[in-house]
């Protein structure tokens, strides 16, 4: 199989501004002017006087032809197919050759892997045509594809310092153990540490696979009707011993039951991930408070606490991935659990919003559809 090679020309850029283009391009094998269109031109034009002459001597009994006046028409339409040809081609230059040329420049500086590139419309907006959309939207793609890149080089920078550090805390430990100085308590110790840290990769690992599967749609939710109440519960015994032992008052305000429409183990990751936010960030003797309301047609699910609350600027990112806004707690986190819970939230029809104040705690609010007690009360039956 033959290998097809392009070399592109070499495209100076400065500012989005591009200011040398090279060599033209080898690949363009036509011209907007060429002898063929003026044959073609002329041709028609002499066509129509051809056609002309015969209608005035057939039809019209006129004797216009002779061999002078022959030489002479068709000198002067001669004349016209040039006139007509410098005509068309600069006006072809001009409307569509010249702009297609900046569009195929700019396309060449984008493969060059230049994001930075936008190629102004010809026309004022109050008279664009399907030429100057053809620019918006390119320039809207340069900007997609820079945000895209911009956020693949993040993700790669963050997944690498993100395994670095349990491998570093694995390599580190797990040579101190090979000590023969040290006590059965130290090499007890040692061990759990290497194990809370494969642990921590383990998870970061997951999430990440989690994360990409939800994104690529790979991970097709399983939907079914299940009690959201019971799954709350759930969540929050897990979670138990964690609130128990930083002495926090958990107040659960939940409905008897409330069933919803999706994926049960899916949702679980939300609402673990909210309550352990809440313990991870609430100070001991603190309070976190699980409500769980009807709303309409939704129920809503909001998971408060005391903590140390986040400003602005760190409710704008939080459910960026790899996030943290608080960086003393970011050894009990990855920063994937929120854009895990918003991607979940997103293809299960829900979703998820924060409102918190620096110094009074945060609170999260999920909306999720719930299933009418009419709809229920028809399904149980038939089950």
């Amino acid at each position: 199989m033959k290998k097809l090679e392009i070399q592109l020309p070499e495209i100076q850029i400065k500012n989005g501004e591009i200011l040398h283009f090279g060599e033209e391009d080898p690949r363009v094998r036509r011209r907007p002017f060429s002898w063929r269109m003026f044959l073609l031109i002329l041709l028609v034009l002499c066509l129509l006087s051809a056609a002309n002459v015969f209608i005035m001597e057939v039809y019209l009994k006129m004797e216009v032809f002779s061999i002078l006046a022959g030489m002479g028409v068709g000198t002067y339409w001669a004349g016209m197919a040039v006139i007509a040809a410098v005509v068309l081609h600069q006006v072809s230059c001009a409307k569509f050759d010249k702009p297609m040329r900046r569009l195929s420049r700019a396309m060449r500086a984008v493969a060059q892997g230049d994001f930075t590139v936008s190629v102004q419309p010809v026309h004022k907006r109050s008279k664009f045509d399907y030429m100057d959309l053809m620019f918006e939207d390119f320039n809207r793609m340069v900007r997609e594809l820079s945000s895209i890149e911009t956020m693949k080089d993040d993700f790669i920078a963050n997944v690498s310092h993100e395994i670095k550090t349990p491998l570093a805390v694995i390599r580190s430990y797990a040579s101190a153990l090979q000590r023969e100085d040290l006590s059965p308590e130290q090499r007890r110790e040692y061990a759990l540490t290497i194990a809370s840290a494969s642990e921590n990769l383990s998870a970061l690992i997951s999430n990440i696979l989690k994360l990409n599967k939800l994104e690529n749609q790979t991970m097709a939710p399983s939907t079914a009707p299940y009690d959201l109440t019971r799954q709350l519960s759930d969540c929050a015994l897990a979670h138990e011993e964690q609130w128990e032992k930083k002495q926090i008052d958990f107040d659960a305000q939940l409905e008897e039951r409330v069933m919803i429409q999706a994926d049960e183990s899916m949702m679980e990751i939300v609402f673990n991930n909210l309550i352990a936010n809440a313990i991870k960030f609430t100070e001991a003797g603190g309070r976190i408070v699980l409500r769980q309301e009807k709303e309409g047609d939704e129920v809503v699910v909001t998971v408060s606490d005391t903590g140390c609350g986040m400003s602005e600027e760190t409710m704008n990112h939080i459910f960026d991935k790899f996030y943290q806004g608080d960086t003393s707690h970011s050894g009990e986190g990855n920063g994937l659990g929120l854009a895990l819970a918003r991607r979940v939230l997103e293809i299960s029809g829900g979703s998820i919003s924060v409102r918190s104040t620096p110094g009074e705690g945060a609170e999260f609010t999920v909306r999720l559809k719930r299933i009418a007690d009419e709809k229920r009360k028809t399904d149980e039956k038939r089950e």
